[in-house]
């Protein structure tokens, strides 16, 4: 179990404040009761914390009744008790623990006394060494009675030094109560006056913090309005220029003008020039063509009827011969005729 819950039971507000800061710098989760009465009215209603802080001297109910109260309650008894008092006497601290306190705590606390006692009381719980709940309830401060046989203590006399110091006593219980109590009501009234104090600077700082944002919002949606304004001029200007460049470039290069015309008359001209002397070369070759073919055919004939005729010289008649030639001139003329129309 890790000690993290504390109840802090003191009637001095100005030292519940005190010790309650140093628990809290410790990351303990604090608790606060202003009276033994209203301590043990939290143990019975609440869930019951790891350690207690328990004053010693207290209006009413005091710290050492207080103890003894908590550890005789089955419940309860198991709480660490550490008491918070001004008497550092070894006879007090062996007491205080009889009746069941763990440890004792010098008023006023100080930052490394209060972290031995808690290492110490975190090292006790983890191996399981704290101590066990009294078995008897032993008076704090309560004279051992003093017996001879049968015949009762001795009373002391009330001397007039005894009277003096039991009166001082009791004047300076007094006071000292009268003091807690005046220290708390002035803690208080200062607690209370401060804490309005401080709500009052943070309103106001939140509200002059407010009135500043809405300023400075003003400002910028001002400054961003006219930004935004010239923005848009300068865009729609440079969008016109851009327009009225691109208007003019498209009306320049828009259709054909009388240049392109002259350019493409000249090109057709060019191309028809060289179509034509194209066609003429092609021709007069194909014409050269043709003659030879036909020169070539006219000879082949030729040597061919005059084979034929040698031939028929010697086997047919003269007539026959002259039919052939003359068969064979006119193909030759008819050759001629055809190539020259096909090309002419």
């Amino acid at each position: 179990m890790t000690i993290k819950n504390a109840l802090l039971v003191d009637d001095s507000k100005v030292a519940r404040f005190a010790l309650s800061k140093l628990l809290e710098s410790r990351e303990m989760n604090v608790k606060m009761a202003g009276s033994a009465e209203e301590a043990l009215d939290f143990l019975d209603s609440n869930e019951h914390p790891d350690v207690i802080f328990m004053d010693h001297l207290m209006p009413g109910m005091n710290g050492v009744e207080a103890t003894k109260a908590i550890k005789s309650n089955p419940e309860t008894a198991s709480i660490p008790i550490i008491m918070c008092t001004s008497q550092k006497s070894s006879s007090f601290t062996k007491e205080a623990r009889n009746f069941g306190v763990y440890n004792i705590l010098t008023k006023p606390t100080h930052p490394d006394g209060l972290g031995l006692v808690l290492d110490q009381l975190a090292s006790d719980v983890k191996d399981g060494t704290l101590p066990a709940p009294p078995l008897s309830e032993p008076e704090m401060d309560s004279p051992e009675p003093a017996t001879n046989g049968n015949k009762a203590a001795s009373t002391v006399p009330l001397t007039s030094d005894l009277i003096e110091q039991i009166s001082r006593s009791s004047a300076q219980s007094q006071v000292n109560n009268r003091l807690h109590e005046l220290l708390s009501s002035l803690f208080d009234e200062q607690f209370d006056q401060l804490n309005r104090a401080l709500n009052d600077s943070r309103e106001k700082q939140d509200n002059l913090i407010e009135e500043r944002l809405n300023a400075m919002s003003e400002m910028v949606e001002e400054r961003t309005q006219h930004l935004r304004d010239d923005v848009a001029a300068e865009v729609n200007l440079s969008l016109g220029r851009e327009l009225a460049d691109l208007k003019k470039e498209l009306s320049r290069n828009s259709g054909f003008t009388g240049n392109h015309m002259a350019e493409l008359k000249d090109h057709i001209t060019s191309v028809q020039t060289i179509d034509t002397e194209f066609w003429q070369t092609l021709q007069s070759e194909a014409i050269q063509q043709a003659h030879e073919i036909s020169r070539e055919t006219a000879e082949d004939i030729a040597q061919r009827t005059i084979d034929l005729f040698v031939a028929q010289q010697r086997s047919a008649s003269s007539r026959i011969y002259t039919v052939g030639l003359a068969v064979s001139l006119g193909v030759f003329s008819l050759g001629i005729a055809w190539l020259a129309g096909l090309f002419g």
